[in-house]
């Protein structure tokens, strides 16, 4: 099985080396294609209007001046010999669930591989708090990282299905389950622009989530994060909400409507 490696957190990453130990527990044919530097929360951004260079590190080992998404793109278009069974994306320093999955660069590298009709898996290791000191139990995603992955691998997926895993910030003797879960959704207004001034006396903002206690429904990746479980989510790119599809239909179709002042 060949296995492609990306992240968004760049190519000397610690959950990227974690991710390495990870999947050669599954295979010695691993390729790793990250980015230079951090593109945390780029999604799933494209690099059009700049060229994009491409450092070899090492045997099976690139460095991409660009987003998760070009790593990928690159990597199967050019980079690999040979399209690759799995694409595994992180492991990310700090947990990808509820709203985090739509903007994620960890997310997106899974999606892309997903777009190549490969089997993908986003993984992130959670965080007691999002901070430089904090140093994350990796030890916790190296423990069943591997069993998990073969685990899903077993499995038949669903067309347009990518798996997002996300580990507690438990070191491995305390996490004590895995959950299968759903998308959840923090309150409105957990993301905010933290405004200061610089010392030209010219204003800047600085993005940043506030951090407060929320309660999470049951089911929910979020609630798994609370409560100290392996959370699994089967994701997928379509937005599409189909209900209300369905309540358009009975008001739109046929010939255009006219506007409010036409006869």
């Amino acid at each position: 099985m060949r296995i492609l490696l990306t992240n968004d957190d760049g190519i000397e990453a610690e959950g990227l080396a974690c991710l390495e130990k990870i999947a050669r527990t599954l295979s010695d044919d691993v390729w790793v294609v990250a980015p230079q530097t951090e593109q945390s929360a780029k999604g799933r951004g494209i690099t059009l209007t700049e060229p994009l260079r491409v450092n070899k590190l090492g045997d099976k080992r690139f460095a991409v001046t660009g987003t998760p998404t070009d790593c990928v793109i690159l990597a199967v278009n050019d980079l690999m010999p040979e399209k690759p069974d799995l694409v595994l994306s992180g492991v990310n320093r700090g947990h990808n669930v509820g709203e985090d999955v739509s903007y994620s660069g960890t997310v997106a590298g899974a999606l892309q591989g997903m777009a190549f009709g490969i089997r993908s898996i986003a993984l992130s290791q959670s965080l007691e708090r999002f901070h430089d000191d904090v140093v994350a139990h990796w030890e916790t995603a190296e423990a069943f990282g591997p069993g998990i992955v073969a685990r899903l691998l077993e499995q038949k997926w669903g067309e347009g299905v990518v798996m997002n895993v996300n580990f507690p910030r438990l070191p491995p003797e305390l996490v004590k389950s895995v959950e299968v879960t759903r998308q959840g959704f923090r309150d409105i207004g957990e993301m905010h622009a933290i405004r200061r001034t610089d010392l030209r006396g010219r204003d800047y903002y600085w993005m940043a989530f506030r951090g407060a206690p929320q309660e999470h429904a049951d089911g929910t990746d979020l609630r798994a994060m609370d409560e100290g479980r392996i959370s699994v989510t089967p994701l997928h790119i379509d937005l599409t909400h189909m209900q209300s599809v369905n309540d358009l239909k009975k008001v739109l179709g046929g010939a255009p409507p006219k506007g409010p002042h036409e006869k």
